[in-house]
């Protein structure tokens, strides 16, 4: 089959290299850096996996800036563009996917167009009615950021929003191109798979929350807080996993898909889901006052990032802790090697770390790192147990 994926985040790039192992794929993307980029076989994100199949596989791929190009012989369209949470509309901003749709009906009379995107609750339906179709479906990702092609290769599970043809359809073909067998499959109405990944991302916020707060309690009462993790991890209906505490969830997923659940609960009484949401403000103000108790003159915030082996910061929760200790009249300085400009958010940024370490008279690591090591007693973080 023809293939066009529109966006080449790491869910569209991701989606193009394991397909176009079978298939012939065209991404669609609007920054012609990007594109350059993928028709030289070089990753527009930080994967290895992905770095290491676009030069070593045989991969039917390439990449244009063209929608007509990409969309008009195609017998699927994936649309994954960017959905970023409105807080004046206090909903997704659907419209670059609103926009794609559009031209990817009007560039072919027969293509499946499938939304990859995370989208509000209801907005598929809305989608079809408003065009009079039944050709557009949505199917919600599940990816990590840096093992994104390693998550579509090894599936916790496939949902596509059809119960029709259409849907066994998208989901046979990405289980045919999986390596793991019998995957599971459920095949929903639109709302309900809407639904599954915004209700999925919120309990995962929902567990970092709970850890955080358990470490900010034993925090306040000088106890061992993965003792107590530890112990509570014992019992094998919470397990010992996702446990670790943190700054706050951040991410690209986590802060706008709860918002946009608690947005989706507008009718609906709730109080967990306000809370998930509430929390991770909490949590903030709680560890920037843990570092100014310290009363330091310079703080130095090592990395932006939110984990290992990532190259995204947006929405990290140490910006969170950041912001707030530079509003109390003490100066943020940033390590971040992989940033060009020299200010992030009026804060001078570092390239020198031995510079960085000096200067500094508290460190701010959300994760612990080795480069660290020699100034332990001057490093502030929640990382217990050294796993993102």
């Amino acid at each position: 089959m023809k293939i066009a994926i529109a966006g080449t985040g790491y869910v569209g790039l991701s989606l193009a290299v394991l397909l176009a192992r079978r298939h012939t794929v065209v991404a669609l993307d609007i920054v012609a850096e990007r594109v350059a980029q993928i028709n030289a076989r070089q990753s527009t994100i930080h994967d290895t996996d992905i770095s290491a199949a676009l030069l070593t596989e045989d991969l039917d791929l390439r990449a244009t800036l063209c929608p007509d190009d990409a969309f008009a012989s195609a017998d699927i369209v994936i649309i994954a563009t960017p959905t970023d949470y409105d807080s004046e509309t206090l909903y997704f901003d659907t419209q670059s996917v609103e926009r794609t749709v559009a031209q990817a009906l009007e560039a072919s009379t027969s293509a499946l167009i499938v939304i990859k995107s995370t989208i509000p609750v209801g907005f598929t339906q809305t989608l079809q009615n408003y065009h009079k179709t039944d050709r557009v479906i949505f199917s919600p990702e599940f990816l990590r950021e840096g093992k994104a092609l390693y998550d579509n290769l090894y599936p916790s599970r496939i949902i596509v929003g059809h119960r029709g043809s259409k849907g066994s359809l998208f989901a046979n073909l990405l289980a045919e191109a999986a390596h793991t067998e019998n995957v599971p499959v459920l095949l929903t109405d639109a709302a309900e798979a809407e639904a599954i990944k915004l209700f999925s991302n919120t309990y995962l916020a929902m567990r970092i929350a709970y850890f955080n707060e358990l470490d900010s309690y034993a925090e306040s009462n000088q106890m061992d807080p993965m003792q107590i993790i530890k112990g509570v991890g014992l019992d094998p209906r919470i397990g010992n996993f996702y446990n670790n505490p943190s700054f706050g969830y951040g991410g690209y997923c986590l802060p706008k898909d709860t918002k946009q659940l608690l947005a989706n609960y507008h009718r609906v009484p709730n109080n967990l889901i306000r809370a998930v949401v509430d929390s991770n403000a909490t949590r903030k103000d709680f560890v920037a006052e843990s570092i100014l108790r310290k009363k330091p003159k310079i703080v130095g915030i090592y990395r932006l990032v939110m984990k290992a082996d990532s190259d995204n910061y947006r929405t990290s929760a140490v910006q969170g802790i950041m912001k707030r200790i530079q509003a109390k009249g003490v100066p943020p300085v940033v390590y971040e090697p992989n940033m060009s400009s020299e200010t992030f958010f009026n804060c001078q940024v570092i390239k020198d770390l031995d510079s960085f370490k000096k200067m500094s008279c508290v460190i701010v690591a959300n994760r612990q790192h080795s480069e660290l090591s020699d100034v332990k007693f001057k490093t502030y973080t929640r990382d217990l147990f050294g796993v993102d």
